[in-house]
């Protein structure tokens, strides 16, 4: 039974296209198997097999303060983390992993947008993709705001898939010395159980309705028409995927396909080279380059009590 449960959940898992390097999504799965069989991990064994740390995973947003204001009036600068694996909304992914969902960054943005003591925003991101649902949408309202605040990614040090596919939309991509950017690609995931589950002499018998109903399931062996079908859902996630990049970085289609990498993600100063990235920095010298472009406005005094007062505000934010 333990084979049958673990089988439907991992389904589950893969059936829906991916933008994420395959390296971690193969564990991915192999977390959701070690949970399926009754096993559990401490914070710190999850963190370091997912390589990457929980704390930094699960950080709010922060906000800097310059003595000056943007030119949005605003004098602070918002860092919104977007660190681990990318998944729609909060589950049992992000409560392994401390990745990020889509719907709570989406709220966070909204919010730094909206603030008015925040006059530009900086998306530190360090994640491999994730799942595509939602991603499109997140790109596609980053983009949008352009021209209300300035907002830049920066690649810290790792963008990629779905990562990238958001990272984009920003007004400037930056990217770490030592970082990465690119794997433009997406991919499922079909796991055949037949064999298996015969050799250990268990019969699985779907009483269906419907055509395609129960089409791909991984207790018989895949169809053509099936392994169609999840073909053109995977070409329809890329065709957006590679579509948003291009519009995000003003370049054609067809320089996507060709340059950016072809699923391959790429190094700091090759990706500014190919126009994948704009620049080599860096998190912690963009955000001070983010403040010096504000220009003068309060004093020492009045600025240090406007710190305290979003330290404050920031404390009690994350205390709920």
């Amino acid at each position: 039974m333990t084979e049958i449960k673990y089988t439907r959940i991992i389904q589950a898992v893969t059936e829906t296209p991916w933008a994420i390097q395959p390296a971690k999504l193969a564990i991915i799965r192999d977390l959701v198997a070690f949970r399926v069989n009754g096993g559990k991990l401490t914070d710190e064994e999850v963190a370091e097999r997912m390589a990457a740390g929980r704390q930094r995973a699960s950080q709010s947003a922060q906000i800097y303060v310059a003595h000056g204001q943007s030119r949005t009036g605003g004098a602070g600068v918002a860092v919104l983390p977007m660190i681990g694996t990318i998944i729609p909304r909060a589950n049992l992914f992000t409560e392994m992993s401390g990745g990020v969902s889509v719907q709570g960054f989406t709220k966070a943005f909204r919010r730094a947008l909206k603030d008015p003591d925040v006059g530009s925003i900086v998306i530190d991101v360090d994640s491999p993709g994730g799942l595509s649902d939602l991603v499109d949408e997140l790109s596609h309202e980053i983009y949008q705001a352009r021209g209300q605040k300035p907002v830049t990614a920066v690649a810290n040090t790792l963008a990629a898939s779905a990562a990238y596919w958001i990272a984009t939309a920003a007004d400037e991509l930056v990217v770490t010395p030592s970082g990465l950017v690119g794997s433009v690609g997406v991919y499922a995931i079909h796991e055949d159980f037949s064999a298996m589950l015969e050799r250990e002499g268990v019969k699985v018998s779907l009483i269906r309705a419907g055509d395609f109903k129960a089409e791909g399931n991984p207790w018989e062996p895949l169809t053509e028409e099936a392994r169609a079908n999840i073909q053109q859902r995977v070409d329809e996630v890329y065709d957006m995927f590679v579509g948003a990049v291009a519009r995000n970085r003003g370049v054609t289609r067809r320089q996507v396909l060709d340059t950016y990498g072809q699923g391959r993600v790429i190094g700091a100063k090759e990706a500014v080279k190919l126009g994948m990235a704009d620049r080599v920095a860096t998190l912690d010298d963009t955000v001070a380059r983010v403040l010096r472009a504000s220009k003068p406005r309060r004093g020492a005094a009045a600025d240090m009590d406007y710190r305290r007062r979003r330290l404050r505000l920031a404390e009690n934010q994350g205390g709920r």
